[in-house]
């Protein structure tokens, strides 16, 4: 898993990153709505199907086949991609935009069963992991360069969020036509291997399998920025041959990723899980919470996004504010998903006030706070919360006799709500000081004035 993340972390950044920005900036460059649209859709679908945090969610979910679950989120992405690149160029405000969309799917939620409401907020969450993050976020950036106006950087952000709320939405929408019925769920004990010997032979009965998936995965995304390389980009060789090494360390990391999860990583946290709740229930919640806190920190996506905002806002946001303030977020949303393996409580409720009051905050703090921090939910959600914390989840439900898709699942969607208030908190803060500081300075400016240097103070 390690390897696998370095890999695919370096691939993302010499392939992905720029081959998005040049998507973004191709496709705007045609001024051409229908051809934007039908691009746009194209482009969230592809590569919503390459997203490895998708793949090992869909592997979980007892009741859902992988391909329906897969196509299901790809068709929201692709849709709300659009609805986002729409946004983007008619600069329409994002806290609207939002507030309509949650109020559908929370509407939607009455006429699903329990048992898919927490896998449909879910998928939201680990839809938008290493692989979309990356080339979404630079296909804003592309976008946004288009436009001169003073709020293109800010609308640059959001689009994460907005592909976040597309497979909510087809999930739901999936949940009201699909018998997905009740679903059994097979164990992921650990293996109990007696030598290197049945590791090695773990691991090489799983790679074969995992190469053919990424593989089959990543070409479509491959064909279409060569299709557009021939029409439209035309790179240099140079250049084109980067990209090609890029995607080569991309694809050597998913394939080891992959591999480490579904062998050793995904078994680890079942077991451990299992083994609290049947022993130490009451160290669930606080054992938890500690790991919420530093998993965050290992989410490759989670690094990306914070280098991002930190080159966008010009120092504004700092790489280590965005860190802590989405590390605290993932913490508790950590303790109360364990809260509800405890006690069997609704999701729904918690996402409900959750969600209520992060767009009530979305009026109070500055646009680009309210993009990053719907953005950030996103992201904080990866591969280390679906492959990791989310079976930890349903070892320690299945240990305590609870129901796995009602109150295991919806794990990763808490994850994903809590940094939109944590982050928008930050932007309370960054307002006040601000402020203070504005004012501080205005003494300063009429003292100039007395002394009859013309001045002015910005």
């Amino acid at each position: 898993i390690v390897v696998g993340t370095m890999f695919f972390t370096l691939g993302a950044e010499i392939s992905m990153t720029p081959m998005g920005e040049r998507l973004g900036t191709a496709i705007t460059r045609s001024k051409k709505l229908s051809i934007i649209v039908i691009l746009g859709f194209v482009l969230g679908f592809i590569i919503t199907i390459s997203e490895p945090d998708l793949q090992v969610l869909a592997e979980q979910v007892p009741s859902i086949p992988n391909r329906t679950l897969i196509l299901s989120v790809a068709l929201g992405v692709g849709v709300f991609l659009v609805i986002a690149l729409l946004r983007m160029l008619f600069s329409i405000a994002l806290p609207h935009m939002l507030i309509v969309f949650y109020i559908l799917a929370f509407v939607l939620t009455l006429f699903v069963p329990q048992s898919f409401l927490a896998v449909a907020f879910d998928s939201g969450g680990v839809t938008t992991g290493p692989m979309t993050v990356p080339f979404i976020m630079a296909f804003g950036i592309g976008i946004s360069a288009i436009r001169n106006d003073r709020h293109a950087s800010d609308d640059s952000f959001g689009l994460v969020t907005m592909c976040s709320i597309g497979p909510v939405l087809s999930m739901l929408l999936l949940g009201m036509f699909y018998n997905a019925g009740t679903g059994g769920h097979t164990s992921v004990e650990a293996h109990n291997p007696s030598g290197i010997g049945e590791i090695l032979a773990l691991f090489g009965e799983a790679i074969p399998e995992d190469l053919a998936g990424v593989a089959l995965a990543l070409l479509p995304v491959v064909l279409f920025f060569l299709v557009f390389q021939i029409l439209f980009l035309r790179l240099s060789r140079k250049r084109l041959l980067k990209m090609g090494v890029g995607l080569l360390y991309t694809f050597i990391g998913l394939v080891l990723f992959l591999t480490g999860v579904n062998v050793g990583f995904l078994p680890a946290g079942y077991t451990l899980g299992s083994r609290l709740g049947a022993t130490a229930a009451g160290w669930i919640i606080p054992i938890g919470m500690v790991m919420g806190f530093f998993v965050v920190m290992a989410e490759p996506a989670v690094h990306v996004l914070n280098k991002q905002v930190e080159e966008i806002t010009v120092g504004a946001i700092s790489q280590r504010a965005m860190l802590l303030s989405l590390s605290v977020g993932v913490a508790v949303s950590i303790g109360i998903a364990m809260l509800r393996v405890v006690t069997g409580v609704s999701i729904w409720y918690f996402l409900l006030g959750g969600y209520a009051v992060a767009l009530t905050l979305s009026f109070f703090v500055p646009k680009i706070f309210t993009a990053v921090a719907f953005d950030s939910g996103g992201v904080a959600s990866g591969p280390m919360t679906a492959a990791f914390m989310l079976p930890f989840a349903m070892g320690a439900c299945d240990a305590l006799g609870g129901n796995i898709l009602t109150d295991a699942f919806g794990l990763v969607a808490m994850v994903a709500m809590t940094p939109l208030i944590t982050i928008q908190l930050l932007g309370v803060l960054y307002s006040i000081k601000l402020r203070r500081t504005v004012q501080a300075a205005e003494p300063e400016a009429e003292q100039i004035e007395i002394f009859e240097f013309p001045v002015e103070v910005a």
